[in-house]
């Protein structure tokens, strides 16, 4: 199901990572910085000569944020800012059963020592909901993390207590990769997360994947629900 649409979108050449956040890419024989907002390792993506695709951005240092890389045939969206707009249009639409009825109320509540990403209000009370960048590949799994994340052990933990004290939490692993059908965490990437996410469908915490990828002419689209395995 179409979600929503990205115009302008530009094919561009990656040449490599300069740091966390900026990359350099060739668009139309300029070399450009790209801003990356996934702070992941995307070892499998950031390769040199890679066809990525850029949109432009207004102000800072960087002219174009990279949203993502030929996959496929498709587009891998690695853009978390991306990701998180697709998701807010699946809980518009009420494509994700369990969240039907549901409106964000708050973005970024804060939770402990930590801000969530949401704060859903539902028929049946609140929910906070976390979302998760899973855009590592195995066969026909989408993997989440790349590398040892220890924002991503804090937030599984706050959400753990929220379970333990009786309220609604979730989390959401967005596997933005075409040719994917389940999800699963990658233990090499980080053990902790891996043993966290055992523990926190025990305590109660609601887990969720869901498949979503970019074509080329800038359509994202959703696939809908991953199978997970934990």
């Amino acid at each position: 199901m179409k979600l929503m649409e990205v115009s302008p979108l530009f094919p561009c050449i990656f040449l490599r990572r300069v740091n966390r956040f900026v990359g350099l890419v060739r668009i139309k024989e300029r070399i450009e910085r790209a801003l990356i907002t996934n702070t992941g390792r995307l070892n499998e993506f950031m390769i040199p000569g890679r066809i990525g695709y850029c949109t432009p951005k207004a102000g800072g240092k960087t002219r174009y944020i990279l949203l993502g890389f030929e996959d496929h045939g498709k587009i891998a969206i690695i853009d978390t800012r991306l990701q998180g707009k697709a998701f807010e249009k699946i809980i518009e639409k009420e494509l994700l059963p369990e969240l039907e009825g549901c409106r964000i109320i708050k973005r970024e509540p804060r939770v402990g020592e930590s801000r969530l990403d949401y704060l859903l209000e539902c028929s049946k009370g609140e929910i906070f909901v976390e979302t998760k960048s899973a855009v590592l590949r195995e066969g026909e799994y989408a993997m989440y993390p790349d590398c040892p994340s220890v924002r991503g052990q804090r937030h599984i933990k706050e959400l753990i207590k929220l379970a333990r004290d009786g309220k609604r939490a979730m989390i959401v692993f967005i596997g933005a990769l075409p040719n994917v059908s389940k999800f699963k965490p990658y233990k090499k990437g980080d053990p902790k997360i891996a043993e966290l996410l055992k523990e926190a469908l025990e305590a109660g915490v609601e887990i969720r994947a869901l498949g979503l990828h970019m074509e080329l002419s800038g359509e994202i689209i959703y696939r809908g629900e991953l199978g997970v395995e934990i």
